[in-house]
């Protein structure tokens, strides 16, 4: 079976608060988006990087891109939410991958994964059945919120956080299993595992780290940028 990667960048990210797509803001001087296809395209298990556009994306093509042309292909076929996006990418790789191949799915906006948990993930979910995802265990104290009747949220109960993982990616499906728990799912999953467990099945939680944070808010572009600069060194 063979390994390819899929890279939603449909989204605009507006909760960053600026007029650029999140993709395409600056993290140590390249895009954002290029750290994560970067990694991808080290992983000699990976044949093949597809980043999937918006129809209507005009800053892709304001980037150089040279010596990507054969690990990289562009489909300009993103759709309205992230489920959308991914399941329409799927579609157009299908006559490319075999229905048993392994996509990883990554964040465009998840700029800082190591090499080896990327290897990690890859030797875990080898011989997996269903296939799994990075994920990190809760390791903070939650609270689930309500309104206050004065403003803002207020505490209402705190919530047990044993046997609760964070969701990261890339997360590691067969191509015809995941198109099928998509299409079945609709088009408001947040997540590949979210429809995978909507058939029933549990996917594999391969353990992970902070490092690999996905970008969402201002604050977060400055810990990726410091992130990669210590990987880095």
């Amino acid at each position: 079976m063979k390994h390819y990667a899929l890279i939603p960048a449909a989204g605009s990210g507006t909760r960053m608060g600026g007029m650029i797509e999140k993709q395409y803001l600056d993290l140590n001087g390249v895009p954002m988006i290029a750290h994560a296809m970067m990694v991808l395209a080290r992983q000699p298990r990976v044949e093949r990087i597809f980043v999937v556009l918006s129809p209507a994306d005009k800053r892709w093509n304001n980037f150089e891109w040279q010596g990507w042309e054969d690990r990289i292909e562009v489909l300009r076929c993103g759709g309205r939410t992230r489920a959308e996006t991914v399941l329409n990418g799927l579609d157009a790789i299908a006559g490319i991958c075999a229905p048993d191949d392994w996509v990883l799915v990554h964040d465009a906006a998840r700029p800082c994964m190591p090499d080896d948990m990327l290897a990690k993930l890859l030797d875990e979910i080898a011989s997996d059945p269903v296939g799994g995802l990075l994920a990190m265990p809760v390791a903070d104290t939650l609270k689930r919120a309500v309104a206050g009747t004065s403003g803002g949220a207020r505490a209402e109960t705190t919530v047990p956080r044993a046997g609760l993982w964070q969701a990261q990616t890339p997360q590691m499906f067969r191509h015809g299993m995941l198109s099928r728990a998509l299409r079945a799912a609709g088009s408001d999953m947040t997540d590949e595992a979210s429809a995978i467990e909507q058939l029933g099945l549990q996917p594999r939680l391969v353990e992970s780290d902070s490092r690999n944070l996905k970008v969402t808010w201002p604050q977060d572009l400055a810990l990726a940028g410091m992130i990669l600069k210590t990987m880095h060194e």
